[in-house]
């Protein structure tokens, strides 16, 4: 007979999994693979080549030295089934040396009531996944940047737990003639240290690639790109299906609107002939006194439901 210890994990196990809908892969703490901030997912998550955002850290590390200033943020993030989620990003260069960040993502699943074979009550369990991350930035010939971060990850399920090592590596070359900057990143490089009980798993392996460009004659950035090129698929070209696209439209010098697609989350989620707005994000940012920034963003995942994030930025200088 499976001991209640299984019962629990394995149940847990699969809720988690449920919630990741859009982010399935045949690996464990797939929650890396869910997007962080209000910026980056009111626009998809179309980031791996966003300059001057110190949450740059979670997509793309070479994005930290195209800082202009000291930089942070603070993000809670309303998930699916009364779960929770924060996130913490800082940055700044150091003298000659380079830049330097860190970033701390959490979410909590929240509380369970734990039950024997024969339904007896014994008490409520927990769950927790923590990703942090200490990255390194720098430019070569003021166009091309490059960072990468070491990455440790701790999960915890009711009394099992398993922790990890990672890389995340990218570049990001800035062609301001252009007004445009190209980017790509290797995310989740790394390996189980402790595995939940006896088999190692992998790690979410992201590969992504993607092109801002700033329009001429009308204060809009264009952000389109792939993610999860890395996966497994039957078909090579099918991971190109992943494509993620994001605006951001400058009302003004304080207020930003933005949206976002993600063609493959919206094909994860469609139910039936049904499919409502899946995969669409939009979001709002709301500058305060050049020191202060206010991210808002609504992601469907059609009837399942919506996510919630807000951020706030700080410019430390």
């Amino acid at each position: 007979m499976i001991s209640t210890k299984k019962l629990s994990f394995l149940f847990l196990f699969l809720i988690a999994q449920v919630t990741f809908l859009g982010a399935q892969s045949l690996s464990t703490y797939n929650f890396l693979k869910l997007d962080v901030d209000a910026r980056s997912s009111s626009m998809a998550g179309s980031f791996v080549s966003i300059e001057n955002d110190a949450n740059s850290i979670f997509y793309n590390p070479a994005g930290l030295s195209t800082l202009t200033e000291k930089k942070a943020s603070v993000g809670f993030f309303k998930y699916l089934l009364d779960i929770n989620s924060g996130n913490v990003a800082y940055s700044q260069k150091y003298k000659d040396l380079g830049y330097f960040g860190v970033g701390i993502r959490y979410i909590n699943y929240g509380s369970f009531d734990k039950y024997d074979e024969d339904l007896v009550n014994l008490g409520t369990f927990g769950a927790n996944d923590i990703a942090l991350s200490l990255g390194y930035a720098n430019k070569y010939k003021d166009r091309f940047n490059f960072g990468a971060n070491l990455k440790f990850i701790y999960s915890s399920y009711d009394e099992y737990n398993s922790s990890a090592v990672a890389l995340d590596a990218g570049a990001l070359v800035q062609l301001p003639e252009y007004m445009m900057s190209v980017g790509a990143s290797l995310l989740n490089l790394g390996t189980q240290l402790k595995p939940y009980m006896d088999t190692r798993e992998n790690l979410p392996l992201d590969l992504r690639l993607g092109i801002s460009k700033r329009l001429e004659h009308l204060p809009l950035t264009v952000n389109a790109g792939f993610c999860r090129l890395a996966d497994n698929y039957d078909k090579f070209f099918d991971r190109f299906k992943n494509i993620i696209i994001g605006g951001e439209f400058n009302i003004n010098e304080f207020v930003d609107l933005r949206i976002g697609y993600n063609n493959q989350q919206r094909q994860d989620l469609k139910t039936g002939t049904s499919i409502g707005l899946a995969g669409f994000s939009a979001g709002l940012g709301i500058k305060y006194q050049e020191r202060y920034r206010l991210d808002y963003s609504f992601n469907s995942l059609g009837k399942i439901g919506s996510t919630h994030r807000v951020n706030i930025g700080f410019n430390l200088n």
